[in-house]
């Protein structure tokens, strides 16, 4: 994360914005304790109208649908988080944004949060492309995970709990111990499962498969880059895939919010396709910049002005 964008920022939290230095988490907190927290990651994009945030109600939504999971009554519906997100980044004064909803259980020792309050933050700062500028245009390497992702529990895979995440930066960390930008990981079966942080595609042929959602999360740029795909006439299935497809493809990329669509040109030291971003992936990636910052007129909806 980059430091806050000028001296007066702000986060949203329980329904004040606060000075950056004052939004504080108790150390028993019972989230901090337990991973029992669930937050979102999205994006607000500069545009010629102003900056607007990308899929801001289909966060809001899996976010809720995450505190279901966990069985956190959040005490904001939908059209208040919503405004939360907005709030954040207007009052931060920012034109492109990596916007982070948080909800969380605030004091109380022991496994049951049950009478706990529940907090709800939103903070907003300016942050490039998670995995680098020249990741985007180069591509990135990545190293298989002995991290071992299962597919029970569908519903704790789908949701975006703190405690989830424990693998991802286990993985992570020993990915850039190793000298590699990110994590591929797999299930125990060996199949594919996703980045430590983001979804799998590949190319092969000209045609798009990504792993069907079992221990991986569907993610909200997953289906967005489906949809874009179907819309430039791509072939694009979910598929079970293996390290050994991942290494025969032509091209792959990753996806996400903090990611957005970066290409993989190394899979444990083994080149993909010509060790570069391929023709597909950069035809997807211009798609995707022109979609989030409202450049080619369509899918206004997903988009929502700050103002």
């Amino acid at each position: 994360m980059s430091a806050p964008p000028h001296a007066d920022a702000r986060i949203w939290m329980d329904g004040r914005l606060l000075p950056w230095a004052d939004a504080q988490v108790h150390v028993l907190a019972h989230s901090l304790h337990y991973g029992s927290g669930v937050f979102e990651g999205l994006r607000a994009y500069a545009g010629a109208a102003g900056p607007a945030l990308f899929r801001l109600r289909d966060h809001t939504e899996r976010l809720l649908a995450s505190a279901a999971c966990v069985g956190m009554d959040v005490p904001y519906d939908a059209a208040a988080l919503d405004r939360a997100c907005i709030e954040a980044v207007r009052a931060n004064r920012l034109g492109s944004a990596y916007v982070r909803p948080i909800c969380f259980f605030g004091n109380g020792f022991g496994l049951s949060a049950e009478g706990l309050r529940v907090h709800v933050a939103v903070a907003a700062w300016e942050w490039a492309s998670y995995l680098g500028a020249e990741g985007l245009e180069r591509g990135i390497r990545v190293q298989t995970s002995d991290i071992v992702r299962d597919r029970v529990n569908r519903p704790l895979n789908h949701s975006k709990i703190c405690g989830n995440y424990i693998y991802s930066t286990v993985a992570t960390a020993r990915a850039k111990a190793a000298g590699y930008d990110e994590a591929l990981l797999l299930e125990r079966d060996g199949r594919v499962s996703e980045g430590s942080g983001e979804n799998l595609f590949l190319v092969r042929g000209g045609a798009l498969a990504t792993p069907a959602p079992g221990s991986a999360l569907d993610g909200i740029t997953r289906r967005t880059v489906l949809e874009l795909a179907r819309e430039e006439g791509l072939a694009a299935a979910e598929a079970r895939l293996t390290r050994a497809d991942v290494l025969a493809a032509d091209e792959a990329f990753f996806t996400g919010t903090a990611a957005e669509v970066t290409p993989i040109r190394e899979l444990d030291g083994a080149a993909i396709g010509g060790g570069r971003r391929g023709p597909v992936t950069a035809r997807l990636q211009r798609r995707y910049q022109d979609l989030v910052a409202g450049r080619c007129g369509t899918h206004p909806e997903w988009r929502t002005p700050v103002g």
